[in-house]
């Protein structure tokens, strides 16, 4: 099947989904996985209806970022970032969605204060005089609900003051939490996880009065599940591009 066939029997799976919990589908956005796949394939989906992007690793996106950056698509960092990638991080992607420590927050929040000067200066160079358009880094808190000791995320239990301490930084922009479950093979398994996550969301949220809006959980195998637990963000690669050479 092509992409754009991909997409529309997904579209079709979201909806269903959402209607079982009695949402709108359009509350859920899909982010296209493109890693390890072309920038030809990440052109296809664009041209299909995509517009949010979520790659693994800094270096690959650098190598492929050239060739799509005229698309007015919005790219997602969804991997584990290194701390000494941060300042690359910071420049290339619209949204980080795996903070997991305040150490890694506060080298982001540097980063991008030094990316909004950067652009600053260059506009002003140029007599074009506008500023960035966002001042602050959108970034979610990657939470490590699973028992693996592989899994990078914050555990629940450090979740609020690592939240409590994002907040007081100026050039971040904290929208909500992200997890990544076992694989398992029967999705019903992995319902808990996403029903942990929401509930975590919701407790934080009145804990610090804010808004926290998204829920990014939910990949190829599992994410009509995750959609029903309140999900308002899927990260889909195999569903959309086809499996992986």
């Amino acid at each position: 099947m092509s992409i754009s066939e991909n997409l529309a029997a997904v579209k079709e799976r979201i909806a269903r989904a959402a209607a079982r919990a009695d949402r709108n589908p359009d509350e859920v956005t899909l982010v296209a996985v493109s890693k390890t796949f072309s920038a030809e394939h990440i052109r296809e989906a664009y041209a299909a209806g995509v517009r949010h992007f979520g790659e693994n690793r800094v270096q690959e996106w650098e190598e492929k970022f050239s060739q799509v950056a005229d698309l007015d698509a919005t790219w997602h960092l969804i991997g584990h970032l290194q701390s000494n990638k941060a300042r690359r991080a910071a420049g290339l992607f619209h949204a980080i969605d795996s903070v997991d420590s305040l150490s890694l927050a506060q080298k982001l929040d540097r980063a991008f204060a030094e990316c909004i000067a950067d652009r600053n200066l260059s506009r002003a160079e140029s007599k074009e005089g506008a500023t960035h358009p966002l001042s602050r880094l959108p970034i979610l808190i990657e939470v490590r609900l699973a028992p693996e000791l592989t899994k990078s995320g914050v555990h629940a239990d450090e979740l609020p003051a690592l939240a409590e301490a994002i907040l007081a930084l100026p050039h971040l922009d904290l929208r909500g939490l992200m997890t990544i479950p076992p694989l398992l093979n029967n999705p019903e398994d992995v319902r808990p996880y996403f029903r942990r996550l929401r509930e975590l969301r919701d407790e934080l949220a009145a804990r610090l009065g804010c808004l926290l809006p998204v829920l990014s959980m939910g990949m190829s195998h599992d994410f009509e599940v995750a959609i029903e637990e309140g999900a308002t963000q899927v990260r889909l690669g195999s569903a959309v591009f086809g499996e992986r050479l």
